[in-house]
């Protein structure tokens, strides 16, 4: 599925995984620029499972070497748009 999306439509899908990994969280305060950790109250393994859900939903690989890139909704939209384009 290499497309490119907009950044909103990107936002819109990992808040959607992130709302089935966490579902008590009120999302729509989420700030871009803060860790969803932090923010979401979610832990390693929360974290572990969305990126499994980004893999699934994106069809791209997410090497952990790249999990950094994927702790803020900035850095999500950003990494995630780099690697739909590729």
């Amino acid at each position: 599925m290499k497309t490119s999306l907009r950044p909103d439509e990107i936002k819109k899908t990992v808040l959607r995984l992130l709302g089935e990994i966490a579902p008590e969280a009120d999302l729509a305060v989420v700030k871009p620029d803060i860790s969803f950790r932090d923010q979401l109250d979610i832990d390693s393994l929360d974290f572990l499972n969305f990126v499994v859900a980004l893999h699934k939903q994106f069809q791209i690989d997410v090497p952990e070497s790249d999990y950094p890139e994927l702790i803020t909704m900035d850095g999500c939209v950003r990494y995630l748009q780099r690697k739909l384009a590729q």
